[in-house]
């Protein structure tokens, strides 16, 4: 296997962690509009996935499978848990990039360079929003008008029900 592909892999298998731990954190997030920014930032790291993956199927090596959800069952008895779970994320974007970037930027196919830069960039997006929910900002994919109302009600645990 070459140099690039491994390089690819272990990214995968990065970004794969961050997903898991992203959506073990959603079912803890009851708060309606950042509960909405989590599935946001799931379907990105979806993406991000698939496009990793299918640089790594280009250069003929296989994806690896992934690792297991992250256990956050210790914040259920927390009577807000969302703040544990975002601060946790938010430092771990911080060390996502802070891990990766040099790695990235001294790779010589430009093409997954500038791939790997998207997905850097668009992981400080999401820890700059784990700052501002933090910060008490909670208008994170938009604001909301005026007529919609107050905010009321929450999610549930799980993305689907059966």
């Amino acid at each position: 296997m070459n140099e690039l592909a491994g390089l690819l892999q272990q990214f995968h298998r990065d970004k794969l962690a961050e997903l898991l731990r992203h959506e073990a954190g959603a079912r803890h997030i009851r708060q309606y509009d950042l509960n909405n920014a989590y599935q946001y930032f799931l379907n990105r790291d979806e993406v991000h996935l698939a496009w990793v993956g299918a640089a790594i199927a280009d250069l003929g090596a296989l994806v690896q499978p992934g690792g297991e959800e992250p256990g956050l069952a210790v914040l259920a008895k927390d009577p807000e848990p969302w703040r544990h779970i975002v601060e946790a994320d938010a430092r771990a974007a911080q060390a996502f990039v802070d891990r990766w970037r040099p790695r990235v930027e001294q790779m010589n196919n430009a093409r997954h360079r500038g791939m790997l830069r998207v997905i850097l960039g668009e992981v400080l997006e999401q820890q700059r929003s784990f700052q501002q929910a933090l910060a008490g900002e909670l208008d994170l994919l938009g604001r909301r008008t005026p007529e919609v109302g107050p905010r009321v009600g929450g999610v549930l645990p799980a993305r689907w029900i059966e």
